[in-house]
């Protein structure tokens, strides 16, 4: 499981996409995930925790945003992408690559009000999908740019806690007096 963990981060590492591993753990890491042309997501830039599990790769990945998106298959706070969706779509013959170019953009483009995270995005997405595109760009610009994602989760990486995706959540307080473990997205 190690070497086929390492030679995935390895890829990762190698790609177009900037990865920042946490603490030299080929297991745990952050991508930076741009939002897919021709989409409401489109110029957003969102820093992505991705956990490998010990049974990967037949064992889909942890994959939360941890800055903030609106989308009804990802919840809003801890970031955190419905597993089921996941998992409906996750065979071994996949590679981080796939769900950075394949599973993500595609999630983005067809969200599932059906099985939601988020139910307002859910109930806005069936109610008026113009109203919900609106509100993903309204997030975009607030919540998804280049300086946010390098900013996210800043105030959370000080969590001794960091094998959860829901420890990403924005609303931490900010009275931890730990140095920094993770590092940021800058440090790369």
């Amino acid at each position: 499981m190690a070497n086929v963990c390492s030679v995935q981060v390895m890829k990762m590492l190698m790609s177009d996409y900037e990865v920042t591993l946490v603490n030299d753990n080929r297991q745990e890491f952050y991508v930076r995930f741009k939002g897919p042309a021709e989409t409401p997501f489109e110029g957003g830039v969102w820093k992505v925790h991705v956990e490998l599990p010990d049974q990967y790769p037949y064992k889909s990945p942890s994959i939360g945003f941890v800055n903030r998106i609106f989308h009804p298959n990802i919840d809003e706070l801890s970031g955190s992408v419905c597993l089921d969706v996941i998992n409906q779509t996750w065979s071994p013959m996949f590679d981080m690559i796939n769900i950075f170019e394949v599973f993500l953009p595609q999630l983005l483009r067809y969200p599932n009000p059906n099985d939601p995270l988020n139910g307002e995005a859910a109930a806005l997405i069936m109610r008026n999908r113009e109203s919900y595109d609106i509100k993903v760009k309204e997030y975009v610009q607030k919540y998804a740019s280049k300086d946010a994602a390098d900013e996210a989760g800043a105030e959370s990486e000080d969590d001794d806690d960091m094998s959860s995706v829901a420890s990403f959540d924005e609303d931490d307080d900010d009275d931890d007096d730990e140095p920094n473990a993770a590092g940021r997205m800058d440090d790369v």
